[in-house]
């Protein structure tokens, strides 16, 4: 070919492929691969093909807690000691040794009695080892027996956590039941892709995983993906999102960061095995909101917290930083060595001086302190930032664990409220009024408003604890968590309906969540509000909205939505089920299936969950109400009978109890009862209208009068309480008490 038809081809080539590249535009438009938009099935490989790139990374968490989570029991991994170690506690001697390379501990079993066991697997590292071992059904349990690793001995794990609670054999939280069993308290989190696998209708379990610990994917999720992007060329790569990865943990902001810890790091309530190519944790997961029992009322972890409420309620948290600007997320390892890892953002010249810790430093004379926790702190620690302001407790008995919300120490809301503060959990021996003394003479006496206060107002049932709790939720200066957790704490006051009906909208799935829980169902106007978070994007908001609808006749679902109404409460009855094998979630199903009508199935679950913890009372309540359902009240009667006997004093005990009594026309026994359960239920007024009832079948009109008038007095607010009075007058002729009372109702209630 000559120059000139070169030049000609040359040409003309270049025009083809210019028209052709919007033709091509064009033809991805109008038909797409569709490939690319069906969801992709990925596939876990191991963490062995992650080496060859990252081996940097694969050296730091070579070795770490994560890698350590989990292993076969053999002589590199357990750490116990072995040779014939003995350890005496209620008078029970357990023994720990080996035969033929195994290993076997000798302890109490599941019928109480002392029994043989082989150790099949170790359960974490530091400070603490556990062991577990095979039971039928596929269960592995979690011995009592561990060992500390840092003071090297025996210890019987129930001692510690559950110290003066007796637990025996019987108990749900032996070792040998449900509280230590692994695969549904422990599993999900110390090893990679796990797979519950439960059966309910067997009871057993057959839970797998893709690698025994806290490897590669379990963080970055199944990698097939990726390992194809990184065999291509770069230029063939463009088609692969996030270099392959189905979980995103680089150029995303520290909210979506914390959040991919969150299924571990968290106590919470899962919805089903993890999905790691969810959109949101509330997909499959509802982390604990920072409350009473398990934290403090300011918010300070109580039990065991697993980092993330305390640190997503943190200024820390409020100001971007996320777990890998302190913790190299491979090894688990603080990235800087003491105070110059705070000193990354705040000044030194500020903050590291004694005019800031007004401690003594380290070489200086004085004397060590031994915290509340038995934790020795040496002149010099007092200087460190998080000895005042990360303080902690040990859990499991020897893991000392710091709270991770970065509180200014407050005595003086320990002095009010009875929460911890850092200065009396190391020195223990004084009050809380000498350690706010220093703290004023050092900082002043002007401290800042602490949401706790807010939520210990209300517990006290102060008026304006409504009106700060309203700031605290309208208030986006304040943690998403706190903004939730404020909902619980609101009175029923009608006037903060508004507030609540406005957070079923919110954005945040945790604020819909909370505010759910608050919203009541009245009206048909209640029900317009509530169906279309039916269609919620969010699992946990669909799921919580079907709760409440389940309750209901559902003829009052209209048409439009019954379609959908159906569809969640399948997916309700899959995360049902997928949690039964807990004694509260067999009570949770057997609520399922009485809800549904299906009265067998609702006793065989209710009478399974009293069975795995005879210590979860409430299920008898519900059984006796079962029994009373299907026409046999004397069940009902013998089930809360003995349940009175364990609970004398409480009021909805004995309310039930009563009925069922009233029912079996045990009448002079039931108003014994009731009246009872009046007295201890200062808040629920319906028990003073049942007790009235009574007095008005005895014909004692003044005593019936009384507690009609009791029933006001607990719950002014309520329109039926007025009118049950109301008609309590007219059918009994008391016409100037009707007119009178009605005059009342009209001024108090003129909507």
């Amino acid at each position: 070919m000559n120059k000139k038809h070169y030049k000609i081809a040359k040409s003309t080539l270049v025009i083809v492929i210019l028209l052709l590249l919007p033709a091509y535009i064009l033809i991805q438009i109008i038909f797409p691969d569709k490939s690319k938009n069906a969801e992709t099935t990925y596939e876990f490989v191991g963490k062995e093909t992650c080496i060859e790139c990252h081996q940097a990374e694969y050296d730091d968490w070579t070795g770490s807690d994560h890698d350590l989570a989990m292993d076969y029991a053999n002589d590199s991994s357990v750490l116990g000691d072995f040779n014939n170690a003995t350890l005496t506690t209620n008078n029970l001697t357990h023994k720990c040794y080996k035969r033929d390379n195994k290993f076997y501990v000798l302890t109490d079993g599941e019928n109480g009695e002392m029994k043989e066991y082989e150790v099949k697997y170790v359960f974490g590292y530091t400070p603490l080892q556990q062991y577990l071992v095979e039971f039928e059904g596929g269960r592995l349990q979690t011995l009592a027996l561990t060992w500390n690793t840092l003071e090297e001995n025996w210890y019987y794990m129930a001692d510690s956590v559950y110290t003066g609670m007796g637990v025996t054999h019987t108990n749900w939280l032996h070792w040998t039941n449900q509280a230590q069993n692994w695969n549904s308290m422990c599993a999900d989190c110390h090893s990679t892709n796990l797979q519950k696998g439960y059966d309910t209708n067997t009871d057993t379990y057959n839970t797998t995983w893709s690698e025994i610990d806290v490897s590669c994917e379990a963080c970055h999720g199944p990698s097939s993906d990726h390992l194809k992007w990184a065999n291509l060329a770069e230029y063939a790569r463009k088609d692969f999102e996030n270099y392959g990865l189905t979980v995103k943990t680089s150029g995303i902001d520290n909210r979506q960061y914390v959040d991919n810890c969150v299924r571990c790091h968290s106590r919470r309530v899962a919805l089903t095995d993890f999905n790691y190519q969810t959109k949101s944790i509330y997909n499959h997961t509802i982390p604990n909101l920072p409350v009473e029992p398990s934290w403090h009322i300011d918010g300070q972890i109580q039990d065991e917290d697993y980092v993330y409420a305390s640190f997503t309620q943190s200024r820390m948290f409020m100001n971007d930083i996320q777990c890998n600007d302190c913790h190299n997320v491979h090894s688990g390892k603080l990235i800087l060595d003491g105070n110059d890892l705070c000193l990354q953002c705040h000044k030194a010249e500020d903050y590291d001086t004694k005019t800031h810790t007004f401690h003594k430093d380290f070489g200086e004379d004085g004397e060590a302190v031994i915290s509340d926790s038995g934790v020795l702190f040496e002149v010099g620690t007092g200087t460190e930032c998080i000895n005042c302001h990360m303080h902690g407790q040990k859990y499991m008995g020897v893991d000392y664990r710091r709270d991770h919300s970065f509180r200014i120490p407050r005595p003086d809301l320990s002095e009010k409220n009875g929460t911890p503060n850092a200065c009396n959990q190391c020195h223990k021996n004084e009050t809380n009024n000498w350690s706010q003394t220093y703290i004023e003479k050092w900082f002043g006496v002007s401290r800042p408003y602490q949401y706790g206060e807010a939520f210990s107002d209300a517990n006290n049932g102060k008026d304006s604890a409504d009106v700060q709790l309203k700031k605290i939720i309208d208030n986006d200066l304040y943690p998403i968590s706190i903004r939730s957790a404020a909902f619980n704490y609101l009175s029923n006051n009608p006037e903060n309906a508004v507030l609540i009906n406005q957070a079923l909208q919110n954005i945040e799935p945790s604020i819909r969540l909370a505010a759910l829980t608050q919203f009541s169902i009245n009206s048909a106007n209640d029900l317009t509000k509530l169906l279309p978070l039916l269609y919620d994007e969010i699992k946990a908001v669909r799921l919580e909205v079907v709760n409440m609808l389940s309750f209901l006749d559902p003829n009052l679902i209209p048409e439009k939505y019954k379609k959908t109404y159906r569809e969640v409460l399948a997916e309700r009855f899959e995360g049902l089920v997928y949690n039964s094998d807990f004694p509260g979630g067999k009570f949770n199903l057997a609520n399922h299936y009485f809800v549904e009508k299906d009265y067998k199935k609702a006793e065989e679950y209710y009478l399974k969950s009293i069975e795995q913890d005879e210590e979860l009372h409430i299920v008898e309540m519900n059984l006796a109400n079962l029994y009373s359902t299907i026409g046999e009240p004397l069940k009902a009667e013998k089930v809360l009978e003995e349940y009175v006997k364990i609970n004398p004093e409480n009021g909805l005990v004995l309310y039930n109890y009563g009925l069922i009594l009233s029912e079996n026309k045990k009448y002079e026994e039931s108003l014994e009862y009731l009246i009872k359960a009046s007295s201890f239920s200062p808040a629920n007024s319906r028990i003073d209208y049942n007790v009235a009832m009574l007095y008005d079948f005895f014909d004692d009109k003044i005593n019936a009068e009384k507690y009609l008038k009791i029933s006001i007095e607990k719950d002014n607010l309520n329109l039926s309480n007025y009118s049950n009075l109301l008609n309590f007058y007219n059918q009994n002729g008391y016409k100037n008490k009707a007119d009178e009372l009605a005059e009342e109702m009209k001024n108090k209630f003129p909507n």
